[in-house]
């Protein structure tokens, strides 16, 4: 699971906290402004961030050690 979380999850998930944080803080969408918004590309992003995201939670819970 190493290799997964370090080159797939932790990049994308990377990107999406970057984009959030654009957003946040400028209102500028650095994903809807590479590929445009709305467009099948930018929905494809969107929906890989999230679920990286998601999967990397689960493996953080399931790899965590029990006290």
């Amino acid at each position: 699971m190493k290799g997964l979380t370090d080159y797939v999850l932790a990049p994308l998930t990377f990107v999406g906290a970057i984009n959030w944080g654009l957003v946040g803080i400028f209102g500028f969408d650095l994903v809807a402004w590479l590929f445009g918004p709305a467009t099948l590309v930018s929905n494809i992003v969107y929906s890989l961030v999230g679920i990286a995201a998601i999967v990397w939670l689960i493996i953080m819970f399931i790899d965590k050690p029990i006290r």
